[in-house]
């Protein structure tokens, strides 16, 4: 029993360990994107910060759109704006990631 709790213990050490190390290569030039998403509107500073958080685990495009959607139907940003925001964010993110 004791045995097991610690095989489980280095299991999740070595899986966080693991996703430390890849987490940075996510989005490689980060602060490019940082940096371009600092002339963001406030909208589109909110789209950029809900794929960042999100990591990098899909495509752009996908992650973008369902960032908006979410944040259009939870009243977070405005809808009329929400695509020239997402596109605006969306270049910002591809800088982040190269």
């Amino acid at each position: 029993m004791y045995t097991f709790d610690l095989t489980r213990r280095a299991l999740a050490a070595a899986c966080l360990a693991g996703a430390l190390v890849v987490a940075p290569a996510a989005f490689a030039n980060q602060a490019a994107g940082d940096a371009c998403a600092a002339s963001l509107t406030p909208d589109g500073k909110a789209i950029y910060a809900g794929v960042i958080g999100a990591g990098n685990s899909g495509d752009l495009r996908t992650l973008v759109t369902d960032t908006a959607r979410s944040l259009v139907m939870s009243g977070q940003i405005d809808r009329g704006n929400a695509r020239t925001n997402a596109e605006a964010a969306g270049q910002c993110l591809e800088q982040a990631r190269s």
